[in-house]
């Protein structure tokens, strides 16, 4: 341990791409070099957009040991992890709350954050020392919050174990239990849903629309492209509300990259060639996970939203080997369509005691009541009464129900 040098990086570019995939344990495409590369050099994610890169790496020599994938953020925006209330009770206390100290793949929420470690290292004793650096450049720079969203399950007890604490909120998920077809995953809802759900997929049929998948490079450059007006247009309709986060840049560096575009599945609604959509969703996909991203349509028509970013990827999905298909955030509508609410774990450290402690006190009652939340959605789920769908057993939500403490 005592060989090692700690470097704290502005930027992707002072860290050599393949050192950094190298890292990498799973096929999780928001986390390699090139995606998160891009999305800085698009100016997508940087500090005039409020995100300052600001990676802990841990080096022996010339090689990357574990590195720690963090912003600087000076707004909450692009996390889907709610924590304005925790900014209202900084300001409360005559605390600054931002900026802030954040560990996520920008704008994406999907599971799966972790200390990224050689293999081979000690990662308990690393992200241990890694933790210890952390505290020490937010005290150093009085930075109240160090917040590390979507955590990996599998990373989280090293984090728990090192003083993080754990928040529990939800997501929804698809996943296969062993659906051979899409009927197969039809006959899982009560007769009622799967009614519905049939004549949400003849409504988009009788507009005279199909929807065809393309992925990797079978898709042309254009059409990713062409994604990102459909990204801008979608956002604009929700006004100031739109979370319009990617450039157009961004979406070239999509299409231009071999690398990036191998990821993606694009699902096009279109009345002649796929590659004239009137609408379109765009998906990421590594190993057997698929997620939703961004969607927008030209036209208004019943049931187009379900079909382009639900049925066909579903669809898709089954044929393809997809195990697990995270739809993105939000949405309640999404539980009537076979995705089940899914507790996502975020780990918090704070710099100042009086914070530290309320939060502390009060995070046991807020995740066992969301664990009560989460059960009673997926107790309303419209399958039948014999199929019980795959989900994450409760033992993963913090139990301490009975632990009363101040709201926040």
């Amino acid at each position: 341990m005592a060989e090692l040098r700690a470097r704290w990086h502005q930027s992707l570019a002072e860290i050599p791409e393949q050192a950094w995939d190298s890292l990498l344990a799973a096929d999780l495409p928001f986390y390699r070099w090139r995606w998160l590369r891009q999305l800085e050099q698009s100016g997508s994610v940087v500090p005039r957009e409020g995100w300052q890169s600001c990676h802990l790496a841990l080096w022996r020599g010339s090689s990357l040991v574990a590195v720690a994938p963090l912003y600087l953020k000076g707004h909450s925006y692009g996390e889907f992890v709610f924590d304005q209330s925790f900014a209202q009770l900084a300001g409360q206390l005559g605390l600054r709350y931002y900026p802030k100290l954040v560990g996520m793949s920008p704008v994406s929420p999907v599971e799966g954050y972790r200390f990224l470690i050689a293999p081979g290292e000690p990662a308990k004793e690393l992200t241990g020392l890694m933790l210890e650096l952390i505290d020490g450049f937010c005290r150093e720079n009085g930075i109240l919050s160090c917040n590390f969203l979507y955590a990996d399950p599998s990373w989280r007890p090293l984090a728990e174990a090192a003083g993080c604490a754990a928040w529990v909120n939800q997501q929804s998920q698809w996943s296969n239990p062993g659906h051979r077809d899409f009927e197969a995953y039809l006959a899982s809802f009560n007769a009622n849903q799967r009614r519905n759900i049939r004549r949400e997929r003849k409504a988009v049929q009788a507009a005279g629309l199909l929807v065809t998948p393309l992925e990797g490079e079978a898709i042309p450059a254009a059409m990713v492209e062409r994604m990102h007006g459909f990204y801008a247009q979608h956002c604009a309709r929700w006004g100031p509300w739109g979370s319009k986060y990617l450039s157009e840049a961004f979406f070239s560096a999509l299409a231009s990259d071999p690398a990036l575009r191998g990821h993606l599945v694009l699902f096009s609604a279109h009345r002649g060639e796929p590659c004239q959509p009137l609408a379109m969703s765009l998906c990421v996909r590594g190993g057997d996970h698929m997620w939703g991203r961004y969607w927008g349509s030209d036209v208004a028509i019943d049931c187009l939203h379900f079909e382009v970013c639900y049925y066909a990827p579903i669809e898709w999905a089954i044929a393809n080997g997809i195990r697990h298909f995270d739809p993105g955030a939000g949405g309640s509508h999404k539980r009537r369509r076979g995705f089940v609410a899914q507790p996502r774990i975020s780990l918090h450290r704070w710099s100042e005691a009086r914070f530290d402690a309320i939060l502390r006190e009060w995070l046991p009652r807020a995740n066992a009541e969301m664990a009560r939340e989460i059960e009673a959605i997926n107790d309303e789920l419209p399958f039948t009464a014999d199929y019980d769908p795959p989900h994450v057993p409760g033992s993963i939500v913090p139990s301490q129900a009975n632990h009363a403490g101040a709201d926040p």
